[in-house]
Parts: C-alpha cells; sequence; structure tokens
C-alpha cells in the first residue's frame, strides 16, 4: 500500500492479538475511552488531552467458546490438504452471495490471475482498470502478459470514473477489472453497458467489499466472475485465501482445473490416455484455512450492519464540517460494508493546514487514520514488467515504451486524491459504539478549531 505514514497492514499487524474476540457477535464494543474533552480544548498534538483514550476493537476477532471446534477436528484429523471442509465453505460462500458456482484459492491475487486466464486475457491484450487501488490488481494482469491501462478515479466516490472509461478502449483491449474500493461498490450497471457495447469481459475485484450490495444483488454476481481475498485485515479474515463466483459452469471448472495442477474436473476432462488436460498451477485452500472461513462467516453479516450504520452516522456529522467531504455512494447501491471509510480533505478549509499535519494531528487524538494508496499508474513495478522478456518478446518497442505509456495514463483526479486529499479510517474502527463515532467528530472539529495554531506549530 502506498501510504507515506502508517500502512494499513502495520496497523492491523500491531492491533492484532490471536485468540482474543470482543462481543464477536456483532463486533461492538462497550464505550470504554471517549473521553469527555471539549473540541474546543487545546489539540493533543499541541500537548492537549486526546479525545479517544484506548484501544479501538481488535481485528480480526477470535471466540475460543465457538470458533474452535471446527478448527481443532480439522487439525486432529490429519486431513489438511484441500477436501471436504474447503468443499463446505465454497458452498456457504457461493450460497451467501447468490452465485452458482465458488471456487477458493491461496489469496485474492491468484483469484484475478486464475480469472484472467481462464477469460482468455494473455499476451498482446490490454485490461482496464483503476489507479486507486491496491498493487494486486495491476500485477494479476501483468502476470497474465497483458497490459494494464489505467481509467482515472471519480473523486466524489473513490472508484473508477465511468464517464471516461470508454474512450480508453482499443482494439486490443479485452477486459474491464472494476474494483470495488473500500466496500463501496463502483456503478456496474454502465460498466456492464459499456462491455457488452464492446464484447469485453468483467471480472470485479470484490476484495474489500463482502456482502456489498447494487440493487439488492450482491457485488462479484454482476460480471464474468467475481474476485475476493481473505486476507487478514478484509472483513471475511483468513490470514490468507480468496474466491471466485461465477454462474458459468465450464469457467469454474475450468478455474478449479488449472488450480490444481491442470488436472481433469467437471467439464474438463482428460484425452484418451487419462492425462492433465491443460495448464495449470498449484493454488488450493486448505482445510483448517477453511474451518477458519466458516467460523468467520457467522459474523460476517452483523459486523457488516454494524459497520454499515457507524458509516452512515460519520457521514451525517463529517459532512457538515468545513473541508471534509466523505465519499459519496455511486447510483444504485443499497449496502456498502466500508472496509475502508475514505474521506477527502480539503486543507484550505483548515487554514491551509498541510493533510499530513492534519493525519499527525488526528493520529494524536487517538483516531488512527492513514493517506492510503499513492497513484498505481506511476510506479517503476511497471517498467520493470516492460523490460522483461516475455513482454519485449510480445510488444513492440513503442508499445512498451514507458514514458509513452505514463503520458497515455495520465490521471490527474487520482493524482490529486492520493497526493493531496485522500484519508481513510479502518474498518474495525467501525466496530465501534456511537460514542467512538462521536469522538472521531470532536476529535476533527478540534482540529478545525484550531488549525491555525496547528500550522503554526508544526512549521516551526
Amino acid at each position: 500500500m502506498g501510504n507515506r505514514q502508517y500502512s494499513r497492514r502495520q496497523f492491523l499487524k500491531q492491533n492484532s492479538i490471536a485468540g482474543i474476540g470482543l462481543a464477536v457477535g456483532t463486533g461492538m464494543v462497550p464505550s470504554l475511552f471517549a473521553s469527555p474533552t471539549s473540541s474546543a480544548s487545546s489539540p493533543a498534538i499541541l500537548g492537549g488531552k486526546p479525545m479517544l483514550m484506548g484501544d479501538w476493537p481488535k481485528w480480526p476477532m477470535w471466540d475460543i467458546e465457538n470458533d474452535e471446534k471446527q478448527v481443532l477436528e480439522v487439525l486432529r484429523s490429519g486431513v489438511w490438504s484441500r477436501k471436504n471442509v474447503v468443499t463446505e465453505f465454497e458452498s456457504v460462500w457461493a450460497k451467501a452471495n447468490g452465485s452458482k458456482r465458488c471456487l477458493s484459492v491461496v489469496n485474492g491475487t491468484n483469484a484475478l490471475i486464475i480469472s484472467l486466464i481462464q477469460s482468455n486475457i494473455g499476451a498482446g491484450d490490454e485490461v482496464i482498470i483503476p489507479p486507486y487501488t491496491f498493487i494486486a490488481c495491476a500485477q494479476a494482469v501483468l502476470s497474465t502478459g497483458a497490459i494494464p491501462v489505467f481509467v482515472d478515479t471519480d473523486p466524489e466516490t473513490f472508484q473508477i470514473d465511468v464517464s471516461k472509461l470508454e474512450q480508453k478502449i482499443t482494439p486490443r483491449t479485452r477486459a474491464i477489472m472494476p474494483v470495488h474500493l473500500a466496500g463501496l461498490p463502483c456503478d456496474m450497471i454502465r460498466i456492464l453497458e459499456i462491455a457488452k457495447r464492446h464484447n469485453l469481459v468483467v471480472i470485479e475485484d470484490a476484495a474489500q467489499a463482502h456482502f456489498a450490495e447494487i440493487n439488492h444483488k450482491k457485488v462479484g454476481t454482476f460480471g464474468h466472475a467475481g474476485c475476493f481475498s481473505f486476507q487478514n485485515s478484509k472483513n471475511l479474515p483468513i490470514g490468507e485465501g480468496g474466491a471466485i463466483l461465477s454462474d458459468d459452469e465450464n469457467f469454474i471448472d475450468r478455474c478449479y482445473s488449472y488450480h490444481n495442477l491442470g488436472s481433469p474436473y467437471g467439464s474438463v476432462i482428460g484425452g484418451p490416455d487419462g492425462g492433465t488436460p491443460i495448464k495449470g498451477s498449484k493454488m488450493r485452500l486448505t482445510e483448517y484455512q477453511a474451518a477458519i472461513g466458516l467460523a468467520q462467516l457467522k459474523r460476517l453479516d452483523s459486523q457488516t450492519s454494524t459497520r454499515s450504520e457507524n458509516a452512515a452516522y460519520l457521514n451525517s456529522k463529517l459532512k457538515d464540517i468545513p473541508g471534509i467531504i466523505p465519499a459519496k455512494l455511486t447510483p444504485n447501491v443499497t449496502r456498502a460494508v466500508y472496509h475502508l471509510y475514505p474521506f477527502r480533505y480539503k486543507k484550505e478549509a483548515f487554514k491551509d493546514l498541510s493533510r499530513k499535519d492534519f493525519i499527525k494531528a488526528l493520529n494524536a487524538e487517538g483516531v488512527t487514520c492513514i493517506s492510503g494508496y499513492s497513484p498505481l499508474n506511476k510506479m517503476p513495478y511497471l517498467n520493470d514488467a516492460f523490460k522483461s522478456k516475455n513482454f519485449v518478446r510480445s510488444y513492440s518497442k513503442k508499445r512498451l515504451n514507458y514514458n509513452n505509456y505514463l503520458q497515455e495514463n495520465q490521471c490527474p483526479e487520482n493524482d490529486r486524491l492520493c497526493d493531496e486529499e485522500a484519508v481513510w479510517f479502518f474498518q474495525n474502527m467501525l466496530l465501534a459504539g456511537k460514542s467512538e463515532m462521536d469522538g472521531i467528530v470532536s476529535a476533527i472539529e478540534k482540529i478545525h478549531a484550531n488549525a491555525e495554531k496547528i500550522k503554526q506549530a508544526t512549521n516551526v
């Protein structure tokens, strides 16, 4: 993650305690640490008392009494490689999302890679992606030999700007990979319309969007495939893990075969001699990972509701603070799940206090936040891929001219979001109580009221 202060994974690593869960049924915790300090008091960064004192809910959560039975049974059985528990998890996840089929794999990145490969994406192709997302999205495209093409971000929603999508389609475009960033669905209705017009495959990156909905239909079920991550920070944490959803039976059969060394499966049959029918890899989930996933899944819906309710409450309060602009939902969203709580910070409303110093001041108040992603379309991994042997063999020198590529993939709105405006809260913070949400609001109000003093002190 491209964060200059404090990465999401560092935060979660430092704030995770194995074997401990706090009110895991709902994810809510009692009000333990909201300070009665007035928003008019001195900011903590200048020596005042922090607005919030204590720890946010730990993540991931673990309920010893209710979560461990099946996990221990798996460990004691000695059957640890993929078998019945993995199949059970796939069945439950498919049903929970309203999809016909699910395949679990080792992580969300490889869910994307497998989906691209089995959609016949490869060298010479282009895949449209957003520049405001985790690097795995672009790396998945590059791993197939295809080239990612970036469409600018809509700063109001933090999602891919669909109004700019069609102009980036070329004869080489084969797929669109929309990302439901932060658990806020992107505009799938318009994306599907564009994809249909141009005969493009749509593979949804729903890694951060478990149970998010558009028109009461869950994301990850709109495109040809929907890909999820169960990495430790995600709303459904397993440690590592991923899944592919699809209603296309033959496609999932091919994905299954690929993830199991290309072995025959379902409609993917071997030759006359029974040999391996397709090229593959080894991406199987383990039985104990699936058992952890089944335990976590029992409380995902209630935790999601808690996050959504607290996010809506924050939206209603923060929108009235000058210079704080919560992310707007795209049309037809019926459930946003807030893996992150993103908002824009306008320094001109805070006496030109820099975003960096605003974040420092907010962290000092006990409100953990970061600046989020760096522009994905400007990183050196792209040039490294273009210099690799397979890319050099597959593309012309003109196509692999890195400077030309950067120019073609400029995303100015995304640059502004990354470099100046974006601020994130983490999903576990939204599992706290209303008093903590009020504490967040009061902390920002305190900084707003004292912005000039903070700016003068930090510029000394």
